[in-house]
């Protein structure tokens, strides 16, 4: 199991203020009255009142749920995880700088793939971490960071911690259950993997025993942005041993999670079948766009997520295809990195497979490019 911090060892920090509903659950009965928390409980509202009505006001007045009960006991039913071994913050973004804040100290050396998701080099270089990249390994039909490259970085630089995207952004490359468990066999003992599922609930096999486990030495993050729609609301969970989650709620922002958040996500994990009919619409949709580019002879990479990769025969291609499509208005997303600069990103939602929507792409890949 790798260390924690020495500064965290100890009996503290503790947060200090839990808020009232942990502090019910403490004494085992309601508190009626809320005199001391200093919220602006006696604030009208008028103007929030009539632009979302009196149901979503009443949410606005009062701290949340420091341990966000109510979506992890949600969680627990819908997924099987056990309730210990989650905790809720605001989003995967959040949870990659709370797993960093806990597990890693400045200059510590960490690695991951170059050009992957890149909120977490942000925040590693933010910490003042030493990052150490490594290059994605491409072959026809394949663009997926290198597991054996990563391995053999932290074991070099003796790293603190390892991250990989699974599946991975950009590329929508999917590692299976027994490359992750080999991988975090392999890592040094004192090096923890850091695990971002952002987009799990993709994964044709999403509901594995293995998706459910808190594997020693890794945290694992995930968030209700992607399939669940909540990204504007900013909430996701960890997975991981209950003693890793007490170290990282030493360090979390306690009310980082809003009270109208946790409300959002309880009625959206209450509706599941939504969820799941979602879900479904997504993976078809995403077929459909990777058909249809496919077709047009482009290098459609395969993909569990979200969204389709593009891969161009270089970034200049790319680079000049995406800043047309800018100019017409058509957001798409092209790597900053400059190893993955020849990969563009399409999200498969609706307003994609309108007819046209990427006529800047067709009539490049007509012509050959």
């Amino acid at each position: 199991m790798p260390r924690f911090p020495d500064h965290l060892k100890g009996s503290g920090p503790s947060n200090p203020f839990p808020g009232i509903k942990v502090l019910e659950r403490r004494i085992g009965r309601e508190i009626p009255h809320r005199l001391g928390s200093n919220e602006g409980l006696d604030m009208p509202h008028r103007a929030l009142r009539e632009r979302f009505g009196d149901a979503m006001t009443e949410h606005v007045y009062c701290y949340g749920d420091a341990e966000a009960l109510g979506v992890r006991q949600r969680l627990a039913s819908l997924y099987g995880l056990p309730l210990e071994h989650t905790l809720v913050d605001a989003g995967a973004d959040s949870l990659i700088a709370l797993a960093l804040r806990t597990v890693a100290e400045p200059g510590c050396p960490v690695v991951s793939a170059s050009g992957t998701y890149p909120t977490f080099g942000y925040f590693a270089r933010g910490q003042n971490c030493h990052l150490v990249e490594r290059p994605y390994r491409e072959a026809p039909g394949l663009l997926t960071p290198d597991l054996e490259a990563l391995l053999a970085a932290a074991h070099e630089h003796r790293a603190r911690l390892v991250y990989v995207a699974n599946p991975d952004n950009p590329s929508g490359h999917l590692h299976g259950d027994d490359e992750i468990r080999r991988l975090r066999a392999e890592l040094p003992e004192d090096c923890w993997l850091l695990l971002d599922e952002a987009y799990h609930d993709f994964r044709d096999d999403a509901d594995s025993p293995f998706s459910r486990e808190a594997l020693p030495g890794v945290i694992r993050l995930r968030t209700l942005s992607k399939a669940h729609g909540l990204a504007g609301m900013r909430i996701g969970y960890a997975i991981a041993e209950p003693e890793t989650l007490a170290m990282m709620m030493k360090v979390r922002i306690h009310y980082a999670v809003s009270s109208l958040t946790q409300v959002i996500a309880e009625t959206v994990l209450d509706r599941h079948a939504e969820v799941e009919a979602h879900i479904r619409e997504v993976k078809a949709r995403r077929e459909r766009l990777a058909q249809h580019f496919h077709q047009l002879g482009a290098e459609v990479l395969p993909s569990a997520t979200n969204f389709i990769a593009l891969r161009f025969s270089s970034a200049e291609l790319a680079g000049r295809l995406n800043q047309e499509l800018l100019e017409a208005g058509r957001l798409i997303a092209r790597p900053a990195h400059p190893d993955l600069g020849h990969v563009l990103r399409i999200t498969a939602v609706e307003d994609a497979l309108v007819p046209g929507r990427f006529d800047i792409l067709e009539r490049a890949l007509a012509s050959g490019a």
